[in-house]
């Protein structure tokens, strides 16, 4: 639990990035968590960087900022492939299927933000 503690208090990539290529924003109606994503995609089709603001618990926080840091330099598919056992690995400890929902809330954004790129 440490690391979520530590990601919650200094969340990595904590912010908006005025240029991205993608944005999406993701709420969690249960208790009311939203995540906002924001990609900057390479002509190369990689994450060149990323950022995230998020209201809501330390998981979701944490989770997001994690993921942040998984997805940096990494390909468009290499985002889409990724999924919820990844990102329970991730967190590293067990969650109660609520909390799973908290954790999974910036992997929904990411995938919604991958959709958008491969529709338009």
């Amino acid at each position: 639990g440490e690391i979520i503690l530590d990601h919650y208090r200094n969340p990595h990539h904590y912010g908006r990035l005025e240029q991205a290529t993608l944005s999406a924003k993701e709420v969690n109606p249960l208790c009311g968590d939203s995540i906002q994503l924001d990609l900057l995609i390479g002509d190369d089709r990689t994450i060149q960087n990323i950022a995230f603001t998020a209201q809501g618990c330390a998981i979701s926080q944490a989770g997001a900022s994690m993921l942040c840091d998984a997805l940096i330099g990494k390909s468009l598919k290499f985002a889409a492939q990724l999924s919820h056992e990844d990102i329970n690995e991730m967190i590293g400890v067990p969650l109660s299927p609520a909390r799973v929902k908290c954790a999974l809330l910036s992997l929904f954004a990411l995938k919604k933000a991958i959709t958008l790129q491969y529709i338009a």
